[in-house]
């Protein structure tokens, strides 16, 4: 930008000199063929300027070229005597921020012969320019000339010293930044076996009942283990070293995962999540899913952080576009807000300005930086609105491909009747919760052409039954509470379906017929509901509803770590396989060369000969003896990009550590598609 800005104040000097001097040349009646030809040179100046398409340095050659004849032709003319010192001056006044000595050189250069030139046709034409005042002059003009030039000269070896020195500095910066941000990436690469460890044997624990604490360890090993890829995360995105691992996901899971986290969340605030899914969502995308996951968490965790009353509403919609679709996301809270300053220094990556912010509500403040990070890397966009005290909403736009355009939910053409939508407005302190139902119900109904009114109390509800055929009533679980017996009579019938939205552990009276959603309301169960009444079952969305047994699969488990092994072994039982263990490359080549194995799990970072070198030597040995391993990297190192590698490598799959089950399953489906499933089926 400064060399920008640099290149056209010279431009425009060059600009206003010229004009003068072509004004100059039409009143004195110099060569009249000079002015057109200084206009086409300055067309020129200005063209190459406008599209830089030629190198800088070949432009400011040219400038200074230009310049130079313009300066010759104007000091060849006898009236120009003493007005020649005062344009080289000025001329070496702005070249000199051009910051090349060789330019003030030739300029210097010029005038010296331009002077003598001067001097010589003053001589030849016997005039009075060199009389004693003019010869005065003449002295202090070439004295002033020079001392422009030094004092020019000055300020570019000056500038030049500034900017090696901002330079160095600017490098020892980000040699700093780097050895920091590798330190925090190795931290993190080297937790994850111990966190590994912490999570798989309290999973052992929870199997033998041991008690509560099993589950007190087992959470804060997940916590942990979110913080730990936080740090991973935002260290790849301030590198700007994010890789993508694009693959197909139903949009319908992403939503899943915000209601499943939410769960989660100690949310003993009592927070209300309403979630606005647009049943037009593709039914099956491709992008990269997982980091989709992690900024779903990362604006979860956020608004339920600094949010102290009221709730959260979550959008998730598509544009339909060329290349695909557009997802947006929108998360709106009723937060303390955020102030302009803080929101930019968000982008930047500052998270520090928030320190008091983080201290009075937990975490480590990376959250909204890394979800700029993974946006920008899928090629969207974020923008953030927020107002101290009023709350905050991020919304997101993320370019991704379809691979199913069939909409995520669709009504039944069986379906027939009327809905009822029955929550009280005045039950929410904060209006804006209120609204956020309204519109998810509104927005909702629309798009699934199902008639929808809305009933405050029974008296109206009773009201819309006379006119309308009401077929579903949808509640609260306070309203159904209000008039638990009117519901639980009004359920018992064949024309009402009562459905309502419940807390973890509500359930209605004895008797009543009434169906449990389990809060927060959504898309997904409602539509369920609506397509199969009271038959409908399992109404919670689950990619898969079975979990796979890979019944009798032989397993060599690697790893130099034996706690990794007790947890590896731990877990794959579960999945009733018949597992063994190495504890390094050279112990697994020599089990596989005398065992027979249907897959082999490598750890990468081992003493003596590491996972790559074994696989390979592995996989040799397989060839020799007329099969195929199957190898699966299963290691602690998960940066981005860490899978491609492996694969590129040669592992057949890849799973990152602590083990995550649905990635297991998933890599275990894809590698080995004849084991068994629960029921019989090949997964």
């Amino acid at each position: 930008m400064k060399k920008r800005r640099t290149e056209n104040f010279i431009i425009l000097l060059i600009s206003v000199g010229v004009l003068g001097l072509v004004i100059v040349s039409i009143i004195l009646k110099w060569e009249f063929w000079v002015p057109p030809v200084l206009a086409v040179g300055m067309v020129l100046l200005w063209v190459i300027c406008v599209t830089e398409r030629v190198d800088f340095e070949i432009r400011k050659a040219y400038y200074l070229l230009y310049s130079m004849l313009a300066l010759f032709f104007h000091g060849v003319h006898e009236t120009s005597f003493f007005d020649v010192s005062l344009v080289f001056v000025g001329m070496m006044i702005g070249f000199s921020f051009l910051e090349s000595v060789y330019m003030i050189n030739m300029l210097l250069a010029e005038y010296v012969v331009v002077m003598l030139m001067q001097i010589m046709l003053s001589v030849s034409s016997g005039g009075e320019v060199l009389d004693t005042l003019g010869i005065l002059r003449l002295i202090m003009h070439i004295a002033f000339t020079l001392m422009v030039y030094f004092c020019s000269l000055r300020s570019i070896y000056e500038r030049t010293d500034w900017n090696t020195l901002n330079q160095q500095k600017d490098v020892q910066i980000e040699a700093y930044e780097a050895d920091m941000e590798d330190f925090l990436s190795n931290i993190s690469h080297e937790l994850r076996t111990p966190i590994n460890v912490v999570n798989g044997i309290s999973d052992l624990l929870i199997k033998r009942n041991v008690g509560q604490d099993a589950y007190s360890i087992k959470d804060a090993g997940i916590r942990l283990a979110y913080q730990v890829e936080d740090i991973q995360d935002y260290t790849e995105c301030k590198r700007g070293k994010v890789m993508l691992e694009d693959e197909v996901y139903m949009g319908i899971s992403l939503i899943n995962d915000v209601v499943t986290s939410f769960r989660m969340l100690d949310n003993d605030k009592g927070l209300e999540l309403v979630v606005d899914f647009s049943p037009f969502v593709p039914l099956k995308m491709k992008g990269d899913v997982k980091k989709l996951h992690k900024i779903f968490r990362h604006l979860l965790e956020n608004a339920v952080k600094f949010t102290k009353h009221g709730g959260i509403l979550v959008r998730m919609y598509t544009e339909r576009m060329e290349y695909g679709v557009n997802l947006c996301i929108e998360m709106t809270d009723t937060g303390i807000g955020m102030n302009q300053k803080a929101m930019e220094s968000v982008a930047e990556g500052m998270y520090q300005v928030n320190k008091k912010r983080n201290r009075s509500s937990g975490g480590i403040g990376l959250g909204l930086f890394i979800v700029h990070g993974f946006v920008h890397k899928m090629g969207g966009f974020v923008k953030l609105e927020s107002e101290p005290k009023a709350g905050t909403t991020v919304r997101l736009t993320i370019p991704q491909l379809v691979m199913d355009s069939s909409p995520s939910l669709s009504l039944s053409e069986e379906f027939s009747g009327d809905v009822l939508f029955h929550v009280r407005s005045q039950k929410y302190k904060i209006p804006k919760v209120r609204d956020f139902y309204r519109i998810m119900a509104a927005n909702l109904a629309a798009k699934i052409h199902v008639p929808l009114y809305s009933a405050e109390t029974v008296q109206e509800i009773e009201r819309l039954r006379e006119k309308l055929n009401v077929s579903y009533i949808f509640m609260g679980q306070e309203e159904y509470e209000e008039n638990a017996a009117y519901f639980d009579e009004l359920s018992r019938g064949d024309d009402v379906v009562v459905v309502v939205s419940a807390s973890a552990g509500f359930a209605p009276n004895p008797g009543s017929q009434v169906m449990v959603m389990p809060k927060p309301l959504y898309a997904y169960p409602a539509v369920k509901i609506l397509n199969e009444g009271r038959d409908a079952r399992n109404i919670e969305f689950s990619d898969n509803t079975s979990r796979p047994v890979f019944r009798g699969v032989k397993a060599l488990i690697v790893d130099d770590e034996p706690m990794n092994l007790i947890v590896a072994t731990g877990l794959f039982a579960d999945y009733e396989m018949v597992c063994e263990t190495a504890s390094g490359g050279k112990e697994a080549i020599e089990k596989y060369r005398t065992g027979n194995y249907d897959v082999v799990f490598m750890d990468h970072m081992m003493p003596e000969m590491d996972g790559v070198e074994a696989m390979k030597q592995i996989k040799q040995v397989a060839v020799d003896q007329g099969k195929y391993a199957i190898v699966i990297a299963l290691t602690a190192n998960a940066v981005s990009g860490a899978k491609e590698m492996f694969i590129k490598e040669g592992f057949d799959g890849f799973i990152a550590k602590p083990i995550n089950r649905l990635d297991f399953e998933r890599v275990m489906r894809r590698e080995l598609p004849g084991a068994q499933t629960e029921g019989g089926e090949a997964a």
